[in-house]
């Protein structure tokens, strides 16, 4: 991942997420939609994490939760942004989050995990 990658969140789609989580070893996943309150005031945090060193090795991705239609129903149930973590591809933490000390946590262990034979 190149430094000008990282410095970025990419937005993509469901369609571009099965191959993202393949191609990167480590992948933080938000999704989100405009209407959804929490959501707006997790996204300077969000950003924040991009820029954190520590974080360097994970791609960051934002997905609008419309065209997800899983995790929307899941933002409409519990009224919060929807987060993944994967490594290898796999999924390794999801939850909705409502606040940046759980975002926090969750990427904590993203980066502390350590996987299979890299």
């Amino acid at each position: 991942m190149t430094e000008q990658e990282r410095k970025r969140v990419l937005d993509t789609d469901d369609e571009h997420l099965r191959r993202l989580t393949h191609e990167h070893l480590k992948v933080f996943a938000k999704f989100t939609s405009l209407d959804c309150a929490i959501c707006q005031a997790l996204a300077p945090p969000f950003a924040k994490f991009v820029d954190d060193p520590g974080n360097e090795s994970i791609l960051f991705l934002r997905l609008n939760s419309d065209e997800n239609p899983v995790a929307k129903k899941l933002m409409q149930q519990k009224i919060a942004p929807f987060f993944v973590s994967y490594c290898q591809g796999r999924i390794l933490d999801c939850d909705n989050l409502t606040t940046e000390a759980e975002v926090e946590a969750q990427l904590a262990r993203l980066r502390a995990f350590v996987p299979d034979h890299v």
